[in-house]
């Protein structure tokens, strides 16, 4: 009658083999980045090290941001409108009005830097497996963003023998696909350097509307132009006949020298797209209040920073390009906007290069990092001759990293 019953447990164990996505299986480590170790062993070993590699211009962040940051008189660090904030905005809107580019209010949505807006553009209006024309080299997170958002860049090839220009209209069109739904330019272009003149804009332009395509465009260094075309258009907003299909994406980064600020915007008259784009910046709540607060100080510069920053973008460009056309056997067009250029070295393995400079190489304490640019091709195989080179270092720091590079480029050929 009392027989107890004892309680058994039986533990099972469940062996599940666990898989990343193919999202992250494909994602790219950044070629601008993956060799920072390198560079950081080698800071530690007493080495200098010139920083070509990256866009981080070292131009100090204009006064009035920082004297903004410093004034920040709010007591609570609060969440603004998914939009952006109402004072951002109304600075947006009269910076791109004294540019030319008249937007109205629902026409802007501030981003977190301009890498959300181009992924914003992207999912707005691409659908997985739909492809995205390109021309190559592009920038390479372009690819990062293609992979988030499940699209396919699909590259249209350019060269330095041509100065990385597009070529004509039934060049591209073979490149498109039933599966192409969108166009991309970065103009100025990372990394080429190239400015596309307006008889190309209007080439482009001619085949969004007779495809039907959305044309995505990178302005993020627009007023960064040493040569400008007198007719040239201010923005693809500017351009008649494109008010549905035009998609611009921005940033304060490179303009006001504010990279570690992450505010950017998109541009687009297509009401549909614009309520696609708020309701995904609802999806993550605002972009940053400080710093839409600071960037608002940065727009209200007047128009004799901008000039000032060109003029002295073009005498470094001046100074890498001289030095490159200098150096035997590499091939180097001269670059007429941005802050970039893609030369092609005597080198068949870059990657390979751009490590050993860190790794081997150095001159009274001295090296250079550069960027390898097969990591800003699509196509296989392209760009493992050439490097991307960010001339963002004063001109008597760019002298020296130039001079180190022709230096390396000599003892790299006769060892390797």
């Amino acid at each position: 009658m009392g027989e107890a019953r004892g309680l058994i447990v039986v533990k099972v164990r469940c062996e599940v083999q666990l898989s990343l996505s193919k999202r992250a299986g494909e994602m790219p480590a950044s070629p601008i980045r993956k060799l920072v170790p390198y560079a950081e062993q080698a800071k530690a070993r007493g080495i200098h090290v010139y920083h070509l590699n990256i866009g981080q211009p070292d131009i100090e962040t204009p006064t009035p941001v920082l004297e903004a940051l410093r004034n920040f008189g709010e007591r609570i660090v609060a969440y603004t409108h998914s939009q952006g904030s109402a004072s951002y905005l109304a600075s947006l809107r009269s910076f791109y009005a004294r540019e030319g580019i008249h937007v109205e209010p629902w026409q802007i949505n501030v981003t977190k830097g301009g890498s959300e807006a181009i992924l914003f553009a992207m999912l707005a209006t691409l659908n997985e497996g739909d492809e995205i024309l390109v021309p190559e080299p592009f920038y390479t997170n372009y690819i990062g963003f293609a992979c988030m958002a499940g699209v396919k860049i699909l590259p249209l090839t350019t060269t330095v023998e041509q100065g990385f220009h597009l070529p004509d209209k039934k060049a591209i069109e073979a490149c498109l696909t039933p599966r192409t739904r969108a166009i991309m330019l970065c103009n100025p272009g990372n990394p080429t350097g190239v400015v596309y003149t307006r008889e190309e804009m209007d080439r482009v332009a001619q085949i969004v509307r007779e495809r039907g395509l959305w044309w995505i465009s990178d302005e993020v260094y627009r007023e960064f132009v040493f040569e400008p075309e007198p007719d040239a258009y201010a923005s693809v907003l500017n351009i008649h006949g494109l008010e549905e299909q035009a998609i611009v994406v921005d940033s304060v980064s490179k303009r006001f020298s504010m990279c570690g600020a992450r505010v950017g915007c998109l541009m687009s008259r297509n009401k549909e797209v614009m309520d696609a784009v708020l309701r995904m910046s609802q999806a993550r709540l605002s972009a940053p209040q400080i710093e839409q607060y600071i960037a608002t100080a940065a727009h209200h510069l007047p128009a004799s920073f901008l000039h000032g920053m060109v003029e002295v973008y073009r005498k470094r460009r001046d100074v890498v390009f001289q030095a490159l056309q200098a150096m035997p056997d590499v091939l180097a067009g001269r670059p007429e906007g941005a802050f970039y250029t893609i030369p092609r070295l005597p080198i068949h393995d870059t990657e390979d290069f751009a490590r050993w400079l860190l790794t081997d190489f150095s001159r009274d304490g001295e090296t250079v990092m550069v960027a390898p640019a097969a990591g800003f091709y699509a196509s296989p195989g392209l760009g493992r001759n050439e490097i991307r080179i960010a001339y963002v270092l004063k001109e008597e720091a760019l002298q020296r990293a130039m001079r180190l590079l022709g230096e390396a480029i000599q003892e790299y050929r006769s060892t390797h």
